[in-house]
């Protein structure tokens, strides 16, 4: 393992979470070897932590709270007595899936894809067995099967008896207490990625309050890994209950010392993995992340995404390929060589030269056939996905062909080597 980088005059210091931040990796992966073996210091959560919830963080960062109240973040656990309008489910028409009414329901989860629906027994919240899939527009099951999600090994079978306070709440909310089951607040707040504010909010200088952009590299990518992987504490029961969350855990500490990722067996497919370690299911980006180039060379998730908001998908820190055209451009290093066109053959404007469509394809199921997209930036060849009976990014469009049309297809394309094509 090496040892933590530390910036001195002599190496160039990358700008702290805006848009430069990958072409400030670039600069650094490519410089002196003594550059590319120092890291910023280690910063950890205040002593004496104190949760303050998120409006105390409004007067001083508006800006920042405004954009950051619209997005799915703010918006994962909703009170739908407070807003009836956020559910979104069909409850006019009878379904015999639905066994269970508005008025039952204490909070929904999900807006994008599906919507889950909490209710309340004793101090512990449950999820309904029915869901709504938002993009289809019907009613499906909810019931997660044995064999599965590894905790359903030490859990009964039957809903009520599957709380979501240690298999949920953790990640959906600031700082849930294991032994009260209280939370300061619901949704990913401020201090979900910032940690504890009270120190902060009584002396509001840089030194009070955890800032990603300035850990060193896992540990920044740690803040979102957090919530966005598959895995379990790596104390597992806890007084008794076993955990899906990283019980413990807060920004600024190193995830790994409470969270070990899903294992996987390379050519193995799983509930979590495809054949070759690429996310199966929703809520593996961190999974798919940390296998991949990106990650190695030192590119952080908020490089990408911006989780204050954004006016774009996924909360992206610019549009579409703009994104991936920082670094990979025709005049840098990471390429790709020439025109958009002549590297995808495939008109500009077309699905085929989204940079996602080819290196992220939607692949990690989360609900019926509504699929999220991959993390680890590989392209999935012809060759591997008929060898690995994995999804082609190519017969995603083209679903009337095959993976020997695709080989053809790409062995003849002039920026592509024949010998990869076959590999």
């Amino acid at each position: 393992m090496t040892s933590p980088r530390r910036y001195t005059s002599d190496c160039p210091r990358p700008p702290r979470g805006h848009l430069t931040i990958v072409l400030a990796a670039a600069v650094v992966i490519a410089g002196s070897s003594a550059c590319r073996s120092a890291q910023p210091p280690v910063s950890s959560p205040p002593p004496a932590a104190e949760f303050v919830g998120s409006a105390a963080c409004e007067s001083c960062h508006r800006d920042i709270y405004t954009r950051w109240k619209d997005t799915l973040m703010a918006k994962v656990i909703q009170d739908p007595r407070a807003h009836p309008e956020v559910v979104l489910g069909d409850f006019s028409t009878p379904n015999p899936l639905v066994t269970f009414r508005p008025e039952d329901v204490a909070f929904v989860y999900g807006s994008q894809w599906k919507q889950r629906y909490f209710s309340k027994i004793g101090d512990d919240y449950f999820v309904q067995p029915a869901q709504w899939d938002v993009r289809n527009k019907v009613w499906r099951q909810y019931y997660v099967r044995p064999g599965t999600d590894w905790w359903t090994r030490v859990y009964p079978e039957g809903q009520t008896e599957r709380p979501t306070g240690p298999l949920c709440d953790g990640c959906h909310s600031v700082n849930y207490d294991i032994k009260t089951k209280a939370v300061t607040e619901w949704n990913v707040g401020c201090e979900k990625c910032h940690g504890a504010g009270g120190a902060h909010v009584k002396n509001p200088v840089a030194a009070t309050i955890v800032n990603p952009a300035t850990l060193d590299d896992a540990r920044a990518d740690d803040v979102c890994i957090q919530c966005h992987s598959q895995g379990q504490p790596r104390s597992n029961p806890i007084d008794g209950r076993y955990y899906d969350w990283p019980v413990g855990y807060q920004p600024g500490a190193r995830l790994s010392d409470y969270w070990r990722l899903e294992e996987h067996r390379l050519g193995e497919e799983t509930f979590t993995h495809w054949p070759d370690g690429t996310a199966h299911k929703n809520r593996m980006q961190g999974n798919d992340f940390v296998q991949s180039q990106m990650s190695l060379k030192g590119v952080r998730c908020y490089a990408c995404h911006d989780t204050h908001g954004t006016k774009h998908e996924a909360d992206l820190r610019l549009p579409g390929n703009q994104v991936c055209l920082q670094c990979h451009n025709s005049v840098m290093q990471p390429g790709p060589r020439g025109s958009i066109e002549y590297h995808t053959q495939h008109a500009a404007t077309s699905e085929g030269s989204k940079c996602v469509s080819c290196h992220m394809p939607a692949i990690a199921q989360t609900i019926a056939d509504v699929s999220v997209r991959s993390h680890t930036f590989k392209f999935i060849s012809p060759a591997v996905s008929e060898l690995q009976k994995m999804p082609s990014p190519c017969l995603k469009c083209h679903t009337d062909k095959s993976n020997e049309w695709a080989r053809e297809s790409l062995a003849s394309w002039p920026s592509v080597s024949p010998w990869r094509v076959a590999q």
